[in-house]
């Protein structure tokens, strides 16, 4: 086991009935880089995500689209995969359920549950949605245009009735409400969604139907192979399986598990938060360590659907305004956890405001003045004004802030607080003004100039996780070393060495420019 501390964060498993799209770039993008925040910040990390390959959509789309489940499953699992390399996600591990280390988890889980006597044969006759892949009670059903029963969620529901083997929920309505409790309330966040799962739970738990029989596409019940376990059993499990259980005693579960932060979409709150710790719990599994959910993306006010034809996808928006943009722009424009909406205006403002305009500019204008009028190196330094002082040290002061931030997954609020003192920094700069500087002062200028690019080179590793590329470009320009861009290179002990000589300064962030339509 790694000596250093460890944290293991995950999306969830995305559901092979479609193809990526903007929720799922965002779910992962959360991840990333949170992930790629810990490992700079010296963390042993473990980043997952996957596929999610069974159930009765999958069977019913294979046979649509006239091919076996597993061909069905090979041809959109692979877009997802794909999806990663085009956003740079920095994951350890891909899972999809289709896969031996995975069908013999979830074997092994449902065996320890039916050994424990949580799990008992019955019949299950209800409600349920094929499109939500859940349950629901006669109460929860709300009433169509025509007048037939829908899910909560809208989506049509049918009347099943089959035998069923049964999880004994009821019997963890304590000991959840206990869980949501710990650790002055993280378990389960934001506070909103922590509370509707308390809700829930309090109003009564009923035992949960956890097998099918009327499909066959899924993880076949030990022992009765005439039942298939019910896909949220089998789904949630990839969060283990791709630790190695059932050996629990292996290095990766030891390390990674207790350290476990689910990150998921409010839709898949139920099940991430009252389910999974259930069968956790009945299984002497400890449970995450924190499930948080976020919410969802409109495009321009309106609700994004299929059928309005205005989905968000990631590919395009990569391809027409470029990676790091879009990994800035979704993770900063809206607070995480809340509901956002995506528009066109907003995202160009980001891009040529917090982008071109305030870091890009910073770094042109600082870089390009010492190149001039420094002999392209690094300047030699005079005394430091309290200005000065002021304003490396608040550069230097802002990993803790950063940090706090990151660790309740505000990921908004950590890239606010860089901007913050982005803000100060070409404030610093237009207030001391080194261009006057070079006619009456040089020996001044060259300060003024080291102090930006050191306060530039604090800045650039500390926004690596968002936008990793353009940042590794910015590092470059300054001659830092890539063993030298971790967080224990901040501060005093990594600072810029006067006399270094630098490359030609370039551009970072290009602004965008509207193509012009086509007379």
């Amino acid at each position: 086991m790694s000596e250093k501390p460890s944290y293991y964060v995950t999306t969830p498993i995305y559901y092979v009935n479609d193809v990526p799209h903007i929720g799922h770039a965002y779910t992962t993008l959360a991840c990333d880089m949170l992930a790629r925040f810990k490992r700079l910040d010296g963390y042993n990390v473990m980043f997952l995500t996957g596929t999610d390959e069974h159930g009765q959509k999958v069977e019913k789309s294979a046979e649509t689209a006239g091919v076996t489940p597993i061909e069905f499953c090979d041809k959109v699992s692979s877009r997802f995969f794909e999806l990663l390399g085009t956003m740079n996600f920095s994951n350890d591990d891909f899972i999809r359920t289709t896969e031996e280390r995975h069908e013999k988890a979830c074997q092994a889980l449902w065996t320890k549950l039916v050994d424990e006597g949580h799990i008992y044969l019955d019949s299950y006759a209800g409600w349920y949605s094929v499109r939500d892949e859940a349950f629901y009670a006669e109460g929860e059903l709300i009433d169509g245009e025509g007048g037939e029963k829908l899910a909560p969620t809208g989506a049509p529901v049918e009347w099943v009735e089959e035998p069923s083997y049964f999880f004994r929920l009821s019997a963890f309505e304590q000991q959840l409400l206990d869980y949501y409790e710990a650790d002055n309330g993280s378990a389960v966040m934001p506070k909103s969604r922590r509370n509707e799962v308390a809700s829930f739970v309090k109003g009564g738990l009923r035992d949960l139907s956890v097998s099918r029989t009327s499909f066959k596409w899924g993880v076949p019940v030990p022992g009765d192979e005439k039942h298939i376990m019910y896909v949220w059993i089998d789904a949630l499990t990839n969060y283990m399986s791709a630790l190695g259980y059932p050996d629990m005693e292996g290095d990766k579960f030891k390390e990674f598990w207790p350290e476990a932060i689910h990150v998921v979409g409010k839709d898949i709150l139920r099940f991430h938060a009252v389910y999974w710790p259930a069968f956790l719990m009945a299984a002497g599994i400890k449970p995450p360590k924190r499930i948080y959910a976020h919410g969802w993306w409109t495009n321009e006010g309106e609700k994004i659907s299929k059928s309005l034809g205005n989905v968000i996808d990631p590919f395009e928006l990569v391809d027409e305004f470029g990676l790091d943009p879009v990994r800035y722009f979704l993770m900063r424009e809206v607070p995480f956890g809340n509901d956002g909406d995506f528009k066109r205006e907003s995202f160009i403002n980001r891009m040529n405001g917090d982008l071109a305009n305030d870091f890009g500019n910073l770094c042109q204008r600082t870089l390009t003045m010492t190149a001039k009028n420094c002999d392209k190196k690094i300047p030699q330094h005079g005394d430091f004004t309290n200005t000065d002082q002021e304003m490396i040290d608040a550069v230097y002061g802002l990993l803790p802030k950063v940090r706090q931030h990151i660790d309740n997954q505000a990921m908004h609020l950590a890239l606010e607080t860089i901007w913050q003192q982005i803000g100060s920094v070409n404030s610093y700069i237009s207030t001391e003004e080194p261009w006057v500087l070079k006619k009456t002062d040089p020996e001044r200028m060259a300060t003024v100039l080291y102090v930006c690019a050191e306060c530039i080179r604090n800045l650039a590793i500390l926004a690596q996780p968002i936008m990793p590329q353009s940042m590794a470009k910015m590092l470059d320009l300054l001659v830092i070393d890539e063993d030298k861009r971790s967080f224990d290179q901040l501060g005093e002990v990594g600072r810029l060495v006067p006399g270094t000589e630098i490359p030609k300064p370039s551009g970072i962030f290009p602004r965008y420019i509207a193509p012009e339509a086509d007379a």
